[in-house]
């Protein structure tokens, strides 16, 4: 492509981010409220202006190139830039804090990206964040410990729901360990749903097993993984990509997603800071379907 001297339009910046971020096109669509045939126009204007291919696109995926992660960091830098002079502009500042709540598994893949965009919004407002399991997390929210939870709820009025999250089956390939019977597995504490669900899919399979790992650490759960003790069933986003997916070839059947939600004190109502949280949370996860990236 030719470069150009062409002026970089807020739009066309606000897509590229959205693509990058989201992982897709349809998911980008959601964010800016646009349609993903319009995202894709965008991004071929910010292609244009720049005179390089930021992203290879194809039918199944995506991958960023050299020039688009460059780019990347700047229109970073450019639209919380905007939004920082947005909100100075737009009246009294939001300030106070905000006691926030995420299991391990969701902190990265979900709340990173939703915190970049808070954080140059309203730098007024501190975050006080506890990593702990929806266990925990849920009777603090009921109590007014906590503000908000990103959660895997155990009930369907447990907050609102934002979307499903895959639970998967994991080993380590140098240990075939779903080869034995009982099968050994590592799993969370008693209360946990994602223990529930590991031991109900088991037992629906008639599938002979013995805990061998118990622990509420995800790192815990992954070292008895790694070091051959075990097999897990983890949330599809914070299994290792180094750890091999265990499916019915290997004797181990679909085990039910998550419903991940966001989980509100009855306390926190009055306060605009935790609104806006809210809102962001639940306006960036429901929209992108858990697909945000971080």
């Amino acid at each position: 492509m030719p470069a150009t001297s062409q002026d970089l339009q807020m739009d066309w910046l606000k897509c590229f981010v959205a693509v990058v971020d989201t992982g897709s096109l349809s998911g980008a669509a959601g964010e800016v409220h646009r349609s993903q045939s319009a995202v894709s126009m965008q991004l071929k204007k910010l292609e244009a202006a720049v005179g390089h291919r930021l992203l290879e696109r194809d039918s199944r995926s995506q991958q960023i190139t050299p020039e688009g992660q460059r780019l990347l960091s700047y229109a970073r830098r450019i639209l919380d830039l905007h939004s920082e002079a947005q909100f100075a502009l737009q009246g009294e500042a939001l300030t106070g804090s905000v006691r926030l709540g995420v299991p391990d598994d969701y902190a990265a893949k979900y709340l990173t990206p939703v915190l970049r965009r808070f954080a140059p919004r309203h730098s007024g407002v501190e975050i006080v964040l506890s990593c702990e399991q929806s266990t925990a997390l849920i009777p603090r929210v009921a109590a007014g410990e906590l503000d908000l939870a990103l959660i895997s709820r155990d009930h369907a009025r447990r907050g609102s729901l934002l979307f499903h999250e895959p639970m998967v089956w994991v080993g380590s390939e140098h240990f075939e360990l779903w080869r034995r019977n009982p099968l050994p597995i590592a799993v969370y504490e008693e209360a946990s749903l994602a223990r529930r669900g590991a031991l109900h899919a088991l037992a629906q399979q008639g599938r002979q097993h013995r805990v061998v790992y118990n622990s509420s650490s995800l790192a815990g759960q992954i070292a008895a993984v790694e070091s051959g003790l075990a097999v897990a069933a983890l949330t599809q986003c914070s299994a290792p990509p180094h750890l091999q997916v265990l499916g019915s070839q290997h004797g181990l059947g679909p085990l039910a997603p998550m419903e991940v939600a966001v989980y509100r004190s009855k306390e926190s109502r009055r306060s605009k800071a935790v609104d806006s949280l809210y809102n962001l949370l639940v306006n960036t996860l429901r929209l992108g379907q858990g697909a945000v990236a971080g």
